[in-house]
């Protein structure tokens, strides 16, 4: 069984989520935690649950969705794994700070190594589809777990909604393809977890997201 642990961080209210299984062995994906105590949260529950994170994921590199990777990478010696076109397209994690009066309090932490579409990432008994869905970002990601019918699905998708294509390399129309292609065509009981928001489903976006 994979327990979904979802944590709401910083200024933009991002959902970062841990995934764990029997074996104690994790995936952290969109690492959001600023401030200090949100640092402290997220590692009081690793602790809690004796977890060791095997990898960092993130479904595209927008600031929000990355401010705590720095942390991860000081206390847990990992560097996030991302899809190329997100690391070649968007500008760097200080360089988008610099919009919002934060560029001493990010650093870029540098992409381990790319993530490629369809890709299986494996942690403990259990493994991760990595899904392509640019639109949002052009290398934006979900992970989807066929076994237990869930994806982590990033600002692609919200319950309702879908993400916003104006900001670097973003496309609607590309967006909205992706999604029917690559969200819609799961199984309809498969739940969404999205980079903000409430969870939702496949089958209630299918009839009733407006954008799709």
């Amino acid at each position: 069984m994979i327990t979904v642990k979802s944590f709401e961080f910083n200024y933009f209210s991002v959902n970062t989520y841990l995934l764990h299984d029997e074996t104690s062995e994790a995936v952290l994906i969109d690492c959001g935690c600023f401030r200090k105590e949100e640092e402290q949260e997220l590692s009081d529950y690793v602790t809690a649950n004796r977890l060791t994170i095997k990898h960092l994921l993130c479904t595209h590199l927008h600031l929000d969705h990355v401010f705590g990777n720095e942390f991860v990478n000081n206390v847990y010696g990992l560097r996030p794994k991302a899809h190329r076109a997100d690391v070649e397209t968007l500008p760097s994690s200080q360089e988008q700070a610099r919009l919002f009066g934060l560029q001493d309090r990010v650093k870029t932490i540098p992409v381990e190594r790319y993530i490629v579409g369809n890709e299986v990432i494996t942690f403990g008994n259990s493994e991760l589809i990595a899904l392509l869905v640019p639109g949002h970002s052009p290398g934006s990601l979900a992970f989807y777990n066929k076994k237990y019918a869930f994806a982590i699905v990033g600002d692609a998708i919200f319950n309702g909604s879908i993400g916003r294509t104006d900001l670097w390399g973003g496309n609607q129309e590309v967006l909205i393809a992706a999604l029917r292609d690559k969200i819609l065509s799961l199984p309809d009981e498969t739940i969404l977890y999205p980079g903000h928001g409430p969870e939702t489903n496949v089958i209630k976006e299918s009839l009733n997201n407006p954008f799709l």
